[in-house]
């Protein structure tokens, strides 16, 4: 599970996606700015926060069987665990911007970071399940901040590469994601088998995410410019009236529910047909290493068309085939069946990118990417819970994929709606 998320001002043209608030942040002013140095610096912290969005889950998901099999855990419960990603996302995410104007976004991000790597430090030395969730939500509380808040920070570093920076580094987060699902099991078994081994290791990747941040937390000054008097003031917009917010809420949560299904239950599906176990983690490799490459396409193609109907309607039906294949021959077609749920799951960016070109204004973007990100993470919790449920009362995947595939119906619907060329503002 993914998870599992600023553009440019002008709506009809968004190169990336959107911030969910704009709060005070380390911006540079024109003309007497930092130095060169500290945009080189923001830059790698960017790159090295975004390939640790991700791990924590997907690390997870290869190693699920033997998680469970050392902690005792029923089916259910492994279905509470991978749904923890999305409700933390929703609850935490909501912090973000109020912590960033308390303390600015780089401090955020930095102990976002921190938090990421005590919690996949502890999560492996504790010995039950309440205390495995716990730390898993303490790591996961660090990716929510730093996912809101890293298009802030793009935003207001690299305002005139808001496109570039943000493939940039959402090609990095499915590196990220990707790196993870495919090395898990070999390193586990290349450290003796233990998936405590495992899932820690990834604490040292999150450690040197800590260090680029350091230097923008001591100096509160590097960003002048930006004082709260001219900060832009969000418009009264009664979001909740708009269809198309709704839409976007819908189709935001419906895509997050199929891909934190797919982070956390895709490498249990293939192994219960027969695939290996380091097999299976490649095969989640493959799904979501095609983030990379069409994290900067779909974006910039979705820019330039009036309406992204067309664009939901293609990968919702790779989703769709996807699961077919799954249903019918889990282990015949695997690569095949990994591929096409891998063009599925960028339906991600493309939310993102909808969310960017349907408000006139940035304070609309801005309230708009809160309403459906926050809305949307809570519309994808019971899904994975679910799988967990069906699979476990049912003893096979027929029921589980079954759902996943009725899912992607209401999710094509939404974003046909929501990518039709209007505005909130238009609805509000």
């Amino acid at each position: 599970m993914h998870a599992d998320e600023t553009p440019p001002m002008t709506p009809t043209r968004t190169l990336g996606p959107t911030a969910p608030a704009v709060p005070r942040t380390e911006a540079p002013a024109q003309g007497t700015g930092p130095a060169p140095w500290v945009f080189r610096l923001v830059m790698v912290g960017l790159v090295l926060t975004a390939l640790n969005l991700r791990p924590a889950i997907t690390s997870l998901g290869a190693l699920l069987e033997e998680v469970r099999d050392g902690l005792h855990m029923s089916g259910s419960v492994a279905g509470v665990l991978t749904s923890v990603p999305p409700l933390c996302f929703a609850v935490f995410g909501i912090m973000a911007p109020r912590l960033a104007r308390r303390f600015g976004p780089g401090a955020v991000v930095c102990a976002g970071m921190a938090a990421i790597t005590a919690g996949l430090v502890i999560r492996p030395l504790v010995g039950g399940t309440a205390g495995f969730l716990a730390a898993s939500a303490l790591a996961l509380m660090g990716i929510a901040v730093s996912n809101v808040l890293m298009p802030v920070i793009v935003k207001r570093w690299f305002p005139d590469r808001v496109g570039s920076m943000t493939g940039l580094y959402s090609m990095a987060l499915a590196l990220g994601t990707s790196l993870a699902a495919a090395v898990t099991v070999p390193m586990t078994e290349a450290m003796g088998g233990s998936w405590k081994a495992g899932l820690g290791v990834w604490a040292a990747l999150a450690a040197a995410a800590v260090l680029p941040w350091i230097p923008l937390v001591r100096d509160r000054g590097v960003a002048p410019g930006h004082s709260e008097a001219h900060r832009p003031q969000a418009p009264a917009l009664r979001i909740t009236r708009s269809r198309t917010a709704w839409a976007l809420a819908c189709f935001f949560g419906l895509q997050a529910t199929a891909a934190y299904i797919t982070m956390g239950w895709m490498p249990q599906i293939f192994r219960d047909a027969g695939v290996s176990a380091g097999t299976a983690g490649v095969l989640l490799a493959l799904t979501m290493a095609m983030g990379v490459p069409l994290a900067f396409v779909i974006p910039r193609v979705a820019a330039r068309m009036r309406n992204q109907g067309p664009i939901v309607v293609l990968l919702g039906a790779c989703g769709l085939a996807g699961y077919a294949g799954l249903y019918l021959a889990p282990s015949g077609g695997a690569w095949l069946w990994a591929l096409l749920l891998g063009v599925s799951n960028c339906a991600f960016p493309l939310a993102l990118t909808m969310i960017g070109m349907r408000s006139r204004s940035g304070a609309g973007v801005v309230r708009l990417s809160a309403f459906a990100q926050s809305t949307g993470y809570l519309i994808s919790i019971p899904g994975p819970l679910l799988v967990g449920v069906l699979y476990q009362h049912s003893g096979g995947w027929g029921l589980p994929i079954a759902l996943m595939a009725a899912l992607m119906v209401p999710q094509m619907a939404a974003g046909i709606l929501a990518g039709r060329d209007r505005t909130i503002e238009d609805e509000c």
